[in-house]
């Protein structure tokens, strides 16, 4: 005889009704169920590929920049309108290091002229009738990057004369990014870059054993001199020979006013004598060429001498010296390793 299961005890199937009769028998037959709307929770998911909920997995690296990046590195998440670098931090952040490269502490970033540092340069040059030189030596910038500005500056007028746009807010973002220079119109202040330096000249990476006598001045004519026979002076190759003259009239008494102007007339002589030597050099070439117009193109002649190769046949001026004589960089065997002359 089976044993007697108690009503309670029985297992129901779970059989889902949809209908409303079934619903209403469902009430009558079982008073404790009660219709209420199914909660979020008991829904099951459908085709749901895992019962677990998916954790966040981040490495040891993502965990330790996470961490930094809530407390030390919080000033990074908005621009400052400066620099910021992550040097600074060493330094408590007041004070810039110019190192952008923590890895490589040697590096240091050089900055650049403001726009209103540029626009003070064009217009002492262009409007004022300053020389480049004058300009240079007065503000502390290279010659080669006043000339730079002038040209640049040249070209954005000319763009806002015709209307065109220009990339003014990416120059803003570009400029808050690195640091910048700035400098005033009325008197010089702390110098942006050298603006005398000398680059290393070939002929000056021998060594000589130049024999001289004790009792005889030495100077920098005569070593450069024992160099080669053309080379200059390390006072005439200097891109301001004017300011070693200046600062020579300076130790002899003259005032610094004095020396001043003195330095700005021989600057615009300098000047002037440079244009007249390009002009000239503009007018020969000039005349050596034909120009024959057409409806689309300019042809120019120029005469040559072909038989004018040079000693060795690879004269720069020559005749097809370009695609001519082949260049000695791939074979080194035919050539000869014996010296052939002693400096």
């Amino acid at each position: 005889m089976p044993p007697i299961i108690p009503l309670s005890m029985v297992a129901r199937p779970s059989v889902v009704s949809t209908g409303i009769g079934a619903a209403r028998w469902s009430a009558v037959a079982h008073p404790s169920l009660t219709l209420s709307p199914p909660s979020p929770s008991h829904v099951p998911a459908v085709a749901a590929f895992s019962t677990t909920a998916s954790r966040p997995k981040f490495t040891k690296i993502r965990r330790q920049f996470r961490e930094w990046e809530r407390n030390a590195g919080r000033r990074f998440r908005r621009p400052a309108g400066k620099p910021q670098y992550l040097t600074d931090l060493d330094g408590g952040g007041d004070v810039p290091t110019n190192n952008p490269f923590p890895q490589n502490m040697l590096f240091k970033n050089h900055g650049v002229l403001d726009d209103k540092a540029r626009e003070i340069i064009w217009e002492k040059i262009m409007r004022d009738g300053e020389t480049i030189k004058a300009v240079s030596a007065e503000h502390g910038v290279d010659i080669r990057r006043v000339a730079a500005i002038v040209r640049l500056k040249e070209v954005e007028k000319d763009w806002i004369a015709k209307k065109k746009l220009l990339a003014k807010p990416y120059a803003r973002a570009v400029l808050s990014m690195l640091p910048t220079h700035s400098i005033n119109r009325t008197r010089s202040g702390k110098p942006f870059e050298p603006i005398n330096e000398l680059h290393v000249h070939p002929y000056t990476m021998q060594q000589i054993f130049w024999p001289t006598s004790e009792s005889r001045h030495f100077t920098r004519e005569d070593a450069a001199k024992a160099f080669h026979e053309t080379l200059l002076s390390p006072d005439q190759r200097v891109p301001h020979p004017e300011l070693i003259q200046m600062e020579r009239d300076v130790l002899q008494g003259l005032p610094v006013w004095d020396a001043s102007e003195r330095f700005k007339q021989a600057a615009m002589e300098s000047e002037r004598k440079a244009a007249e030597k390009q002009a000239a050099k503009v007018a020969r070439e000039e005349k050596m060429t034909q120009r024959v117009n057409t409806e689309r193109f300019e042809f120019r002649f120029k005469m040559f001498n072909s038989e004018n190769v040079g000693s060795k046949g690879k004269a720069r001026n020559a005749v097809g010296w370009r695609y001519g004589a082949p260049h000695d960089d791939r074979s080194k065997d035919h050539q000869i390793k014996i010296p052939t002359s002693v400096p």
